[in-house]
């Protein structure tokens, strides 16, 4: 389970201070999966299956830069698409500027969680989210602080009648809403040297532009965040209110609103709180190529605001073993009432189902990171 295949590295080239420096890397990924739900995989021992081919740009030219990532998924998961790619401009020591496809500042960042499932914030859009727009950042010693205007979600089509398609890395609402004209803003106080915090707010706000009534709704989200390092302690934990008002053609629900990823759509709850809670602890070993171990459990709870609506939930407990440039996660990870744990998919996080119960997937997987952004995300 350990062999990652070799690929063909592109030199990067480094030039004098006034030149372009640009590099290139990227990363090949497999799973192994066990899942509870699928009697047929649990009867020939899981399944090993390819999970992506990444390629990663950076290029930079005095203050001006630029961060490119694209990757490739099986067919039967969005088959291409990027992750992200935009263009920075340095202002100063502590301010910088990113146009293009860029991640939304929202929350505990870069994730709010540890493990390869990512946190529950990921599969209704709040986690790990990149959009088209414009953000100022301002990076002090004490305070933090982002700016984003976002024109929109990822759009691969032109027009106001086209629907967003689902094939994407991130979450966004698709169908026949679509995200347009949201602002975000991001603050974040850092304290303590031997016990570090960063306490945070955000709040983005936008609109929903409906195909049928040609009417323009509203989303925001709020959330208060803190995240702790003591020695080899992390923790991160965050409260979150959500609100969709989407408007529908006459006789289409307002209570969910559609959202897809990897080109699967499902309906979520139109208005939820989230509380979210992950630790994590790392182990220094000296074990062959090994030399860091991380423990961590993540979880997630999704507090539906509809009447009778089924509240959903996530919790990912497992072990991150890095060896040089190979990343391994081993997770054990078990969902309620969740889109990607059972059952049919489309509504888990949407209306729910009163009798489904805890499902789990254990999950394997083997990444090789090279060269540029040697990120296991």
């Amino acid at each position: 389970m350990k062999r990652c295949f070799f690929l063909i590295l592109i030199p990067f080239f480094a030039y004098t201070q006034d030149k372009p420096i640009v590099d290139i890397g990227g990363a090949l990924r497999y799973n192994y999966l066990v899942s509870s739900w699928d009697s047929d995989q649990k009867n020939i021992g899981g399944d090993f299956v390819y999970d992506f081919i990444r390629i990663n740009t950076e290029a930079s030219y005095k203050d001006i830069y630029l961060n490119a990532e694209y990757r490739f998924y099986a067919p039967g998961f969005g088959g291409g698409f990027m992750k992200q790619g935009w263009i920075g401009y340095k202002i100063n020591e502590k301010e910088d500027i990113h146009l293009g496809l860029t991640q939304v500042p929202f929350g505990i960042q870069t994730y709010n969680s540890h493990n390869w499932f990512f946190n529950l914030t990921y599969y209704v859009g709040l986690e790990d989210d990149h959009d088209l727009g414009l953000k100022y950042m301002n990076i002090g010693d004490k305070f933090e602080y982002q700016l984003a205007f976002f024109k929109g979600s990822e759009l691969y089509s032109l027009g106001g009648s086209r629907e967003v398609t689902s094939e994407r890395y991130a979450y966004d609402i698709v169908g026949r809403n679509k995200e347009i004209n949201q602002f975000n803003g991001k603050f974040v106080y850092k304290t303590g040297e031997d016990f570090k915090q960063r306490i945070g707010l955000s709040a983005q706000y936008g609109g929903l532009y409906n195909i049928d009534t040609k009417e323009v709704g509203d989303h925001y989200s709020i959330a208060l965040h803190h995240e702790a390092f003591y020695k080899r302690w992390n923790l991160k934990t965050s409260l979150i209110t959500t609100r969709h008002n989407p408007i529908n053609a006459v006789g289409e629900s307002r209570e969910i609103v559609k959202m897809g990823a990897y080109g699967f759509p499902y309906d979520i709850a139109s208005n939820f709180e989230m509380y979210t809670a992950a630790i994590s602890y790392d182990l220094p070993v000296d074990i062959g190529p090994i030399s860091n171990l991380q423990f961590y459990n993540d979880f997630g709870y999704m507090d539906k605001k509809a009447e009778g609506f089924k509240n959903s939930a996530m919790n990912v407990t497992g072990m991150l073993v890095s060896a040089g440039d190979v990343y391994i996660y081993v997770d054990y990870a078990l969902g309620y009432n969740h889109s990607w744990f059972g059952g049919d998919f489309t509504n888990e996080l949407g209306a729910g189902k009163p009798n489904l119960g805890w499902e789990a997937r254990f999950n394997i997987n083997f990444g090789y990171y090279f060269l540029t952004d040697n990120s296991s995300r």
